[in-house]
């Protein structure tokens, strides 16, 4: 039987695995200690309870176990790594190459260190959402402290070139960090093949709770070193003071362990179904996927259905199939998708594009609905306009 609206938007969150939940349930009521209660059992408790879930978490990504420090989420993650490098290096220099389709909480935190005197570099992208190499290493000067490039964009889910990214940061030695919210656990992440130094990501995208996150802060060649922007205590390695929240990081654990051993699956059936979706509404009259096809996610598709427009397409489905027309984050404001004005589309197609992205839970016959909902809403849409017009 299936359960309405189909959700289809599993890249602004995805609902809590049950074994994630049942892990988490006893840190609440029964071993509810504070991590920094070192005295006795029940901190003891929460003390180990958190070094597992580190170490499930950094398992994940290739990374040690030293090397994660936990936030409230992505969004602090990649405050602490962009304000806590520009703070620290600000004596070799001011300059960050970044990207133009970055996620909110790289670009507002970007704009915030150009008030403290940052020199910030935002790099184009081409039509199908890759930044331009050549571009990048045209962009370096003795300045030059940080490249901040996202692994994989939220809204079109292209994959950048991390490896390339990486290399050319190394060559010009400096330092990379990447938000990778959308793509850990999602496709294979490893800190040390890809030659990151930071990286922020969080458990709410990979069926784990709101509310934890963490940045992987690189311990050798090279050490990276963060200011704080949040003290009070001294925890994680003196980089983000506050009581640890212990039931988030056991299920942020667990929700990685599952990762490490369904991924790979999950990914492999998510790509047929969203193929299945794609092809199916590429049918209709004027429709265009947004991105690159061959470098992006399994489970999302980013398409433009011309003379729908995207916020009355929404409303249509609103009942019965949840998609979104990008990101969570701007879902109030009624402007024109960033990201899709920066792959060159004019404002017409831009406000006439949907985001579908898929899930563990994802069923065929979910698609199948969806295709026929999608299918039939956006002729009707077609139609209105055209009476419209005459």
């Amino acid at each position: 039987m299936l359960r309405l609206p189909v959700y289809l938007d599993h890249n602004a969150t995805t609902p809590c695995d049950p074994r994630v939940l049942e892990a988490m349930i006893p840190y609440f009521t029964e071993n509810f200690g504070n991590a920094a209660s070192r005295n006795h059992a029940y901190g003891w408790q929460a003390e180990e309870a958190v070094k597992y879930g580190r170490e499930q978490v950094a398992k994940l990504i290739g990374a040690e176990l030293q090397e994660i420090i936990f936030t409230s989420g992505a969004t602090e993650a990649d405050n602490l790594a962009l304000k806590g490098m520009f703070e620290t290096y600000l004596r070799k220099g001011n300059h960050i190459i970044t990207c133009n389709i970055e996620h909110k909480a790289v670009l507002d935190p970007c704009k915030h260190l150009e008030k403290l005197g940052a020199e910030i570099t935002y790099l184009s992208v081409r039509s199908d959402g890759l930044i331009d190499l050549d571009e990048l290493e045209r962009s370096f000067k003795p300045t030059t402290i940080l490249v901040a490039i996202m692994y994989a964009n939220n809204e079109i889910g292209t994959i950048m070139p991390v490896k390339e990214i990486s290399a050319i940061a190394r060559k010009n030695d400096v330092l990379f960090f990447t938000d990778a919210t959308q793509a850990v656990g999602k496709i294979p992440v490893s800190v040390n093949d890809d030659g990151i130094d930071l990286m922020a990501f969080n458990a709410h995208k990979i069926y784990g709770p709101k509310g934890i996150g963490a940045l992987y802060v690189r311990r050798k060649d090279p050490r990276v070193k963060l200011a704080a922007q949040i003290d009070g205590g001294g925890h994680e390695r003196g980089m983000r003071s506050g009581t640890l929240n212990v039931p988030g990081i056991v299920g942020f654990g667990q929700a990685c362990e599952i990762c490490i051993n369904e991924m790979s699956k999950d990914a492999e059936r998510i790509s047929k179904l969203r193929d299945r979706l794609e092809i199916a509404l590429l049918n209709l009259e004027g429709t265009r996927v947004n991105g690159n096809k061959q470098y992006r996610l399994p489970h999302v598709t980013n398409i433009s259905f011309k003379y729908a427009e995207s916020e009355t397409l929404m409303a249509a489905l609103s009942k019965e199939t949840a998609v979104s027309s990008g990101s969570a984050c701007m879902s109030a404001s009624l402007e024109p998708s960033y990201v899709l004005r920066a792959l060159g589309l004019e404002d017409d197609l831009a406000r006439s594009s949907l985001r579908f992205s898929l899930g563990r839970h994802t069923t065929n016959d979910e698609i199948e609905y969806a295709i026929g909902k999608v299918t039939n809403a956006v002729n009707q849409l077609r139609e209105m306009s055209t009476h419209l017009e005459k």
